[in-house]
């Protein structure tokens, strides 16, 4: 039997998959001794993930030392995982050998995504690294539309005639040497190039070699245009959970193909600027920004938020005379206030995430709606009893528990309202709910939590 206390855990060991806890150490260690021999060693084993979050977290002149010592290191997939103001910053410091070495075994779509957020400069760099062949493929995906299927999708297709045999697929690929290194089906077309189905390599590989393709058929074919948006591609493949889809001309020609892994990354990157622009702080804001890039980022929001909390305090000044009537209303506004803008920003971010993955529709808007508001009615009875003790017992005022008491009820009613309301209305106003309705919704609890505050101790205090 085992000793337990006999073993240890490695020093270096980490509890997920991340950078292992010595290698930022041993790099920079490796970077200030010049020593090219340990990076390529310590670089060898990494996953290009990996490799990419390590030059995200050192600082320019590190990442600039490191270049230089890691010559031809550098390939297009980890170009492909950096931040992109990051990777701008990398190309610019790339050997044009280098990133020709660094291109070369990318797919088109990769190349696409990797050159369209440069500037003119750096694109015609990139383009220039690329055979004539891809770079005709990269310049006209660049002509699509941008957040469009056609920059998302690959013009590298496996496809077969649909009156085929599992034998005539197999054969035919076996004897392909220019074949996508990862695709998932085999797609279908008629003699124009329309594609009519797709099968997967599990059942073509599992099945007779007599057997037709088109028996094989999955039941999950649909195919995506070239003008389609992303965000809609992105959507119908995490909703009907698709691995591959055709994407087709306005003659519902093959053009390309979109994966699983493009589509989940559009979602991932929708995801993260919501919760971004949720926060006030940009939907492109990264670690590796320079300090004016995050500062010009997040001054406009401050700058809105200035102006909510003036407005706020236009409302304070109104009832000047009942709070030097009545300090402890001082006391209490800022709960009342903090109170309904948490439960604001509660029901603002499932309503974001909501109408972000088209579970709100104009067909349960107003249910949700009614839910939400139960809820802060319920949430403010709670601590309106709460509340209304805290006046009694702190103020010996059971009249001033009383005010708060209400005005906390009123106050997370009207949060559930406009926490639901205010992103449904801006969406159908064709603006971003996760952008601007932060602060709408601060606004309406801070609002109307100081009018009903301050408004019933008016009334009913002095």
């Amino acid at each position: 039997m085992t000793d337990q206390t006999d073993i240890q855990e490695p020093e270096d060991e980490t509890d997920d998959f991340g950078l292992p806890a010595r290698l930022f150490d041993d790099v920079l260690d490796a970077i200030e001794a010049g020593d090219a021999v340990a990076i390529d060693a310590l670089f060898e084993p990494l996953h290009a993930a990996d490799i990419a979050d390590l030059f995200e977290q050192i600082d320019q002149r590190d990442r600039r030392s490191l270049l230089a010592l890691w010559k031809g290191g550098m390939d297009g997939e980890i170009l492909s995982e950096l931040d992109d103001n990051l990777r701008e910053e990398i190309i610019a410091a790339l050997a044009p050998a280098d990133l020709a070495l660094a291109m070369r075994e990318l797919e088109s779509d990769d190349v696409v995504d990797l050159v369209e957020d440069l500037d003119e400069a750096q694109q015609e760099q990139v383009l220039a690294s690329l055979d004539a062949t891809e770079r005709v493929a990269v310049e006209k995906a660049l002509a699509y539309p941008e957040y469009s299927a056609g920059r998302l999708m690959q013009v590298e297709v496996v496809s077969a005639p649909v009156h085929w045999s599992v034998g005539q697929a197999i054969d035919f690929m076996r004897a392909n040497e220019a074949l996508p290194e990862q695709f998932y089906h085999v797609i279908l077309v008629d003699p124009r190039m329309k594609p009519q189905g797709y099968v997967t390599l599990g059942r073509l590989l599992s099945s007779r070699r007599a057997t037709k393709l088109v028996d094989l058929a999955e039941e999950s074919f649909r195919t995506f245009r070239l003008t389609d948006e992303q965000g809609a591609v992105a959507y119908a493949f995490n909703q009907y959970h698709l691995i591959s889809a055709p994407v087709v001309d306005a003659d519902d020609r093959l053009v390309g193909v979109i994966t699983i892994d493009d589509a989940m990354e559009v979602l991932d990157e929708e995801h993260e600027e919501d919760i971004l622009r949720l926060a006030g702080v940009g939907g492109e804001s990264e670690l590796s920004d320079s300090v004016i890039e995050t500062t010009k980022q997040r001054f406009p929001w401050l700058a809105v938020n200035l102006v909510t909390a003036i407005l706020a305090s236009g409302v304070i000044s109104l009832f000047e005379g009942t709070i030097e009537a009545l300090v402890a209303l001082a006391v209490l506004m800022p709960i009342v206030a903090s109170m309904g803008g948490n439960a604001g920003t509660q029901s603002l971010t499932v309503a974001v995430r909501a109408i972000a993955t088209r579970d709100l529709t104009g067909s349960n808007v107003w249910r949700v709606i009614r839910r939400e508001i139960m809820v802060g009615a319920i949430n403010g009875l709670i601590f309106a009893v709460v509340m209304g003790a805290v006046g009694i017992v702190w103020f010996g005022s059971p009249m001033l528990g009383a005010v708060i008491a209400m005005a906390m009820v009123v106050n997370l009613v009207i949060a559930g309202l406009a926490g639901t309301g205010i992103p449904v209305l801006l969406e159908k106003l064709g603006v971003d709910p996760a952008l601007a309705s932060g602060a709408f919704v601060t606004t309406v609890t801070d609002v109307v939590g100081f009018f009903a505050f301050l408004g019933l101790a008016a009334v009913l205090l002095l």
